[in-house]
């Protein structure tokens, strides 16, 4: 008799995700009840209806279900052997180990209240009088069995059994996947077991009215050829390991599918724990995925009652490491064999994901060329197909490894360790300077590496688009220096100043975009907005020198114009006046210390634009020099203190690759 069933019920495991848990239970008890009726499995027949709200309401449905009908349950019909009386009696007894010898733990029928609110049974069979019998009940977790009845049965002789799983609940609904193919899918790959072994399965139907699915012919398209099975020893217990590539339709992972009674209990990902096992592999038939099916008496034991896991430890202690066998000691010994299997494809993947790595590094990330090669053999993990993002994450996660393991070393490299000869103190010390240097090239590079990325942007910035026209200023204003921030506010790396002059990069205050009237090192009260001002100081001891000279310092102002604009504005004119505002405001360094003469402190005036006629007869005008390069003027104002200097677009392009030409060169990148 049931007692304190509604407890059992409550106390039984099973996570939301696990809601078509149930089912696969109810239909191995089908897969079972035909073994047990002694036919040919051929013969065997298992059907499985999904009902759905509307199916309460009509018995026709002419079109497919759509995601917002909800499953109310399903119903699982097969020819076994039926509710005979030892089966009934079974069925009663909780703790029953009738179906001991079948993997059953009387615990599959609880897993059925857990999801749904009741069952109906209806049965037909063959009883031990040579009568035919019809059993029909409900079965609840309230109420236990109801309504039970065994009539003898004269006209009809067909066995059959019906068991319907009524109400599925809430909490459940949202793993039965609505997508009727999904569910086929999901019910192959708990029963994938069943169609691999030697004794084969029962014909399996999946019917959601109109759409139907035999199970049987989904594991014919997706699988290819015999699956290949052989024993491993761990600890001195047998375990069996069974290869199986699937084609099409049964899931995307490779996976190891941990078995028992004849059951999936769990699976888990191979994908990263086998060099060379990704998303992709193939063979001469086309792509597949792998999936190892492991089985033994051990894992038979060491299941839960309700099939979700094993209780087995992942790692056993060391005083027990010799005898007792953790999950994790199968595990290497079933990767171990994997590797084996696929020994022809794994290696196949690992020179193309070294092949992969090597274009990686070579055209986009160069900072991680020095690191490579000292990449162990075992890190080389990658995937062929892996996006650059996800290079880059694996390449920077190696990269942060061994900066870790440089300053690691690095506090504790200058001292001899006790009683360590001198000998291997040198090896040591010249290890560690050899990842030290290959940090520092790794850093240059990806320093030289982020110019070239810049130069390659502005070189794109100034030419003209598919509509004909140029692009505004403040793109290339935004290239060289976000807009409206001060030095304080940028982070590394953000300003490029080095693209118009290296000395600008070394400033006490930079502001973009700024009014000057809210510039901290002056008192000006204009509202003027130079593109570019750059405060330099060279020697700040200067200034708490008794006498007050003049400090060592300079005053950088750069405007940009659009590409190609031939206006009458001049912007000579305008960085001059920007550069005089300034000097009248007084001038104190970013840190509001006074700098006396600041009517002497070097102005200089970058102007970067087309060499227009309009801006070649302006430069004419305030008797600028060309230089030779033919793209650029030069002139001095003594009177004002001010270098003048004005480039075209093209003449800072061809500068700015001409002063990195050398790294490039160093590190393989080319120019452009």
């Amino acid at each position: 008799m049931f007692v304190n069933l509604v407890g059992r019920v409550r106390n039984t495991r099973l996570r939301p995700s696990e809601g078509l848990l149930p089912i696969c239970e109810a239909v191995v008890n089908s897969i079972h009840a035909i073994e047990e009726r002694d036919i040919p499995l051929s013969d065997g027949h298992i059907t499985v209806n999904i009902l759905r709200q509307r199916d309460l309401l009509t018995s026709a449905r002419t079109e497919a279900p759509t995601a917002d009908e909800r499953i109310s349950g399903f119903r699982i019909t097969d020819n076994g052997i039926g509710f005979t009386e030892r089966n009934m009696l079974s069925f009663r007894t909780l703790d029953s180990d009738y179906k001991l010898t079948h993997g059953g733990r009387g615990i599959g029928r609880l897993l059925w209240l857990k999801a749904f609110e009741a069952v109906k049974v209806e049965s037909s069979y063959l009883g031990e009088d040579g009568k035919h019998h019809r059993r029909h009940f409900v079965f609840s977790a309230e109420n236990g069995i109801q309504d039970d009845a065994d009539t003898d049965v004269v006209r009809d002789t067909s066995i059959r059994t019906s068991v319907t799983l009524e109400g599925l609940r809430d909490q459940y609904l949202s793993s039965s996947r609505m997508n009727t193919g999904d569910i086929a899918a999901q019910l192959l790959e708990h029963f994938l077991w069943f169609f691999i072994r030697p004794s084969g399965v029962p014909k399996i139907d999946l019917i959601d009215r109109p759409e139907s699915f035999v199970l049987n012919e989904m594991f014919g398209t997706g699988a290819h050829g015999s699956p290949a099975t052989e024993s491993i020893s761990v600890k001195g217990s047998e375990f069996q390991v069974t290869h199986v590539r699937r084609r099409s339709g049964t899931g995307s992972a490779h996976a190891i599918a941990w078995c028992a009674d004849d059951r999936l209990v769990t699976r888990e990902r191979l994908s990263g724990r086998i060099p060379g096992l990704h998303r992709s592999i193939s063979d001469e038939a086309g792509d597949f995925v792998y999936w190892c099916y492991v089985s033994s008496p051990f894992l038979n034991e060491k299941a839960r009652p309700e099939r979700t896991g094993f209780d087995v430890a992942e790692k056993v202690g060391a005083l027990f490491a010799h005898t007792e066998i953790g999950l994790g000691d199968v595990r290497d010994a079933v990767c171990g064999r994997i590797r084996g299997h696929l020994r022809e494809h794994l290696e196949r993947n690992q020179i193309l994901a070294r092949d992969r790595v090597d274009e990686f590094v070579n055209k986009k990330a160069p900072r991680y060329r020095p690191i490579v090669n000292r990449m162990p053999e075992r890190e080389w993990n990658l995937d062929p197909t892996a996006s650059d993002k996800e290079l880059e994450l694996i390449l920077h996660q190696e990269y942060s490894g061994l900066e870790r393991e440089v300053i690691a070393e690095g506090h504790s490299i200058m001292e001899n360790e006790a009683g360590e000869p001198d000998e291997e103190y040198r090896g040591r010390l010249s290890e560690y300077m050899k990842k030290a240097q290959d940090l520092t090239m790794a850093d240059l590079a990806h320093y030289v590496s982020h110019r070239r990325v810049v130069i390659e942007l502005l070189e794109k910035a100034i030419q003209r688009d598919d509509s004909g026209n140029y692009k505004r200023e403040d793109v290339v204003h935004e290239l060289v220096m976000p807009l409206r921030k001060e030095s304080g506010e940028l982070k590394p790396g953000e300003s490029n100043l080095w693209l118009l002059d290296e000395r600008l990069t070394f400033h006490n205050y930079l502001a973009s975009d700024k009014q000057l009237t809210s510039m901290p090192i002056t008192g000006s009260s204009s509202r003027d907005r130079p593109d570019i001002l750059v405060l330099n100081i060279f020697d700040r001891t200067i200034l708490t020198a008794e006498e007050q000279t003049a400090p060592w310092a300079s005053l950088g102002v750069v405007e940009f114009k659009r590409p190609m604009r031939g206006d009458d504005k001049d912007p000579i004119e305008q960085a001059m006046r920007y550069v005089t505002q300034v000097r009248a405001g007084g001038m104190t360094t970013a840190r509001g210390r006074p700098m006396p003469g600041v009517q002497k402190v070097p102005g200089f005036c970058y102007i970067v634009a087309d060499l227009t006629p309009k801006l070649l007869e302006r430069c004419t005008i305030h008797d600028l020099t060309e230089t030779a390069e033919a793209d650029r003027y030069c002139g001095y104002k003594r009177e004002l203190a001010l270098f003048i200097e004005v480039m075209s677009f093209d003449h800072v392009v061809r500068v700015a690759k001409e002063r990195n030409r050398a790294f490039f060169d160093k590190l393989g990148l080319p120019a452009n």
